[in-house]
């Protein structure tokens, strides 16, 4: 069965924007666009190298992206002292802003919803796992896809060059690599990142086993944590971890997608 992994949570271009901005730690009115432009396309690569399903939203962005710096780097026209010349960043900037102010709002409303279902719901039975040491705590921060992905980058980067008389054909499926992920946490509460990459051998082994860990996430087996922005980042059991369990929810909704896409087929022939 083949199928492209889906992004385990949505973000979209604007919080990738928004994401290189806190990175490079600049001011959200005085975007350096070469630079951020140059990180968007790194990103964006990486995403399609591991064949995620990438919204044409993030191809637009590019344009506008390019589009900007374009306009950037044009001589500026002659103008009296009363005329203002408009940045070419101001339209982008307030959309960031408006979506930023969204993006808190709901994460307020969230947090809301989190802590009434706390005080008013059921108890639910907590799965069986040893109970995670007093550190717990620190790790409060929710890692966005893009965290991930500059995690999986710096793995890359720090995987041993191998030269061309080592090179060798590796076969790995996704299958595979989602067993190893439940090996290395075994019983624990969680693993770290950096723990599930170091022993990876090749950069196939590596881009497969970043692909399960996603997989992971989407199908709620396993929740992605920080300590603080851009910390290391650790991997939460959600649900006993089992490939039974796996195969049932990965096969369900791949069936239930396929169903929905004959249903939107044979409307449109109507």
């Amino acid at each position: 069965m083949s199928y492209k992994i889906k992004l385990p949570v949505f973000e979209g271009p604007f919080d990738l924007l928004l994401f290189l901005i806190r990175k490079n730690e600049v001011d959200i009115y005085d975007i350096p666009i070469a630079e951020i432009t140059r990180q968007y396309l790194q990103y964006l690569e990486m995403m399609q190298l591991l064949d995620l399903d990438i919204a044409g939203e993030f191809i637009e962005m590019v344009a506008t992206l390019m589009l900007i710096k374009v306009r950037m780097l044009l001589p500026k026209p002659e103008v009296s002292l009363e005329e203002e010349i408009e940045d070419p960043r101001a339209q982008l900037v307030a959309q960031l802003l408006e979506y930023k102010q969204f993006k808190e709002a709901s994460f307020s409303l969230g947090d809301l919803e989190n802590r009434q279902r706390r005080y008013f719901s059921r108890a639910v039975p907590p799965v069986e796992i040893k109970a995670a040491g007093p550190e717990e705590d620190l790790f409060l921060e929710d890692a966005s896809l893009f965290d991930l992905l500059t995690a999986f980058k710096k793995a890359l980067d720090e995987m041993p060059k191998v030269t061309v008389h080592q090179v060798s054909v590796i076969r790995v499926t996704l299958e595979d690599q989602v067993r190893y992920i439940f090996r290395q946490i075994a019983e624990r509460p969680y693993v770290l990142f950096r723990e599930v990459c170091q022993p990876l051998q090749s950069k196939m082994e590596l881009i497969v086993t970043f692909m399960a860990m996603l997989d992971l996430l989407r199908l709620q087996f396993l929740s992605a944590k920080q300590s603080d922005i851009f910390g290391e980042i650790r991997l939460v059991v959600l649900q006993p971890l089992s490939m039974e369990k796996y195969f049932e929810l990965r096969d369900k909704e791949f069936f239930s997608e396929k169903s929905a896409s004959k249903v939107v087929d044979s409307t449109s022939q109507m």
